[in-house]
């Protein structure tokens, strides 16, 4: 039975399309490699971050799961990292073929998801997925952020100086083994189903 306008304008929902609509905000920051537009857009992706797991939690505590809320919210995801790994790529922020790799393996999975569920067959995703997703999004709120930030006592006299491209790159490379991981995981598990 199809949704209703009225079930799909909910709550989880409409966070969704808020992460949605924060892309094109986030894609004119990262137009300058500015410090304080890296901050506001990391603060925005982070922000956007959190509904991503609000908009899950909230439809599960309300009950009020949809087609549409399953089919967007991993397209939101999907988007809103696509977005920031390419705006930060003329920056030479990040390794063209880590972004390849990333946006890639998405691709492909989402393919495959595609053809399963057209043959009305279901592949339990593992949690390398939930740990992808958590180290890649840490990596770009790092990538975003990119210069020295000084900790406690100030500029003048900090007691720790960190750069924060540094930590985006450490996670980055996480969440890239990951991504392989993971993808070489699904398709796996993919060809198990389809063979039998």
């Amino acid at each position: 039975m199809p949704s209703t306008p009225a079930q799909i304008m909910n709550l989880p929902n409409i966070l969704t399309m808020v992460r949605i609509a924060a892309i094109p905000l986030l894609c004119v920051l990262l137009l300058s490699p500015e410090r304080e537009t890296g901050f506001w857009a990391a603060a925005l992706f982070a922000a956007a971050s959190v509904t991503d797991w609000l908009d899950g939690y909230l439809a599960r505590k309300m009950q009020i799961v949809t087609v549409f809320g399953k089919f967007l919210d991993p397209i939101a995801d999907k988007l809103i990292v696509m977005a920031a790994l390419i705006m930060i790529l003329p920056f030479d922020r990040v390794p063209a073929w880590m972004v390849l790799v990333i946006l890639g393996r998405e691709m492909i999975i989402t393919g495959l998801r595609g053809i399963a569920s057209t043959e009305g067959i279901v592949i339990a995703a593992s949690n390398l997925g939930k740990f992808k997703t958590i180290f890649q999004l840490v990596a770009i709120i790092g990538l975003l952020l990119h210069y020295d930030y000084h900790w406690f006592f100030g500029i003048d006299h900090p007691l720790l100086v960190v750069n924060m491209h540094n930590v985006g790159m450490f996670y980055l490379w996480i969440a890239t083994v990951i991504t392989i991981w993971s993808g070489v995981d699904y398709l796996y598990k993919f060809v198990r189903v389809i063979v039998k």
